[in-house]
């Protein structure tokens, strides 16, 4: 009886976040309508439903799909080179003392830059295309994926360290059977900031770097006056970053938080 009333609640919130939801977004595109009417201008803002014929052209001639699959394989590209360097990093540092005095204060001075400041340098090294999107899309995922990662093998508990070790573990043992697994939570929590960070940092990249891209198109549709596609390009960022960030949340909800913390 308790299970199937916690189903119809689940349900009945589930309900009501849907209808909250598109209430939400009526009132958004309702006001949205009222201020392209008001400013009878389609460069200035198109009205919605011109951005929607828009997304219907777009994806006729191929030419959004196309953009979408450059930047899509760019975020990916960057994020994984991301996270299999930043989260190995930090659990290491957060279990060696040495280490983290020799690398943390390199760290603390390269965070503040933001991702921007080393597109020069990416074209310098690596010219135009797909690498400096790379570099750029990495920088930008690598530093939130590090801070959660190390802050989640810090706050590993001296008792479970002092009871793996006195079980005989290595400490590659250590690392991969009590620090990562203690630190999981927040090293998710660090790769849906870091999957966000990338979203914007691509999207930067190709403004500049790139000549494909949903950034490229973004660009080039501003410079010929086109609004709607601007709009385009910048709904489908939100759109897919959403869907991306929701999918690890989803993975974090079915697998990790049930696994950490068990009833």
């Amino acid at each position: 009886m308790s299970a199937r009333r916690s189903l119809l609640d689940s349900i009945g919130a589930t309900g009501t976040a849907i209808f909250l939801g598109a209430v939400g977004i009526a009132i958004f595109l309702s006001i949205w309508t009222i201020a392209s009417h008001s400013l009878d201008s389609a460069v200035l803002l198109p009205p919605p439903l011109t951005v929607l014929q828009t997304y219907g052209g777009l994806i006729a001639d191929g030419s959004l799909a196309q953009d979408v699959r450059a930047s899509i394989v760019r975020v990916f590209g960057g994020f994984l080179i991301a996270s299999s360097t930043a989260v190995p990093l930090a659990l290491l540092l957060a279990y060696s003392r040495i280490l983290r005095g020799l690398v943390m204060p390199l760290i603390a001075l390269i965070r503040p830059i933001p991702p921007i400041a080393w597109i020069p340098l990416a074209i310098l090294w690596m010219g135009l295309g797909d690498p400096p999107s790379y570099f750029i899309t990495a920088i930008a995922a690598f530093f939130p994926i590090f801070l959660n990662a190390f802050a989640g093998g810090a706050s590993l508990q001296d008792e479970h360290v002092n009871a793996a070790r006195s079980l005989g573990a290595t400490p590659f043992a250590l690392l991969k059977t009590v620090m990562l697994p203690s630190a999981l939570p927040m090293i998710v929590t660090g790769l849906r900031i870091g999957l966000g960070q990338a979203w914007m940092a691509v999207v930067t990249a190709e403004l500049v770097a790139a000549q494909s891209g949903l950034g490229y198109m973004i660009q080039i549709s501003r410079l010929n006056l086109e609004t709607a596609r601007v709009l385009v390009g910048m709904t489908v960022i939100g759109l897919l970053g959403a869907v991306m960030i929701g999918l690890i949340g989803v993975f974090e909800r079915r697998v990790i938080v049930p696994w950490h913390y068990p009833r």
